[in-house]
């Protein structure tokens, strides 16, 4: 199974915090929020991860994640070129997925309660 997080966007309705950087890079309780996603779905032990970038910003999402070493996934990066929606940037990533399983998660949600219960109820079905 492998992993989507959507990090595209141009956070329009967050400005001025948008101007110069991602929405899904603003922080949280000291860590920018699609770090939460990046984390729930490692620890579902899901460690290929692919991250929809483009716009604003996109640099320094590859500066901060980086290959994913520092935590401890491999990441993935998947160039969309202008925000076309959830489903074309999904579209996109038809070569990383193949015929495995996915997850997608959207890099400005945080869910509380994780992804693992999801997870394994879809590996079931």
């Amino acid at each position: 199974m492998k992993g989507i997080i959507l990090h595209g966007g141009h956070g329009t309705r967050l400005r001025p915090l948008t101007h110069t950087g991602p929405k899904q890079l603003l922080p949280i309780a000291n860590k920018p929020m699609s770090q939460f996603c990046l984390e729930a779905i490692s620890e579902t032990v899901i460690s290929d991860i692919a991250i929809i970038i483009g716009g604003v910003g996109s640099n320094e999402v590859r500066e901060y994640y980086g290959d994913g070493e520092k935590f401890g996934v491999k990441i993935t990066y998947i160039y969309q070129d202008k925000p076309k929606g959830i489903s074309h940037a999904i579209k996109l990533c038809k070569d990383f997925v193949g015929d495995e399983k996915f997850i997608v998660y959207l890099g400005d949600n945080i869910l509380r309660k994780g992804l693992i219960d999801y997870k394994n109820k879809f590996e079931l079905d």
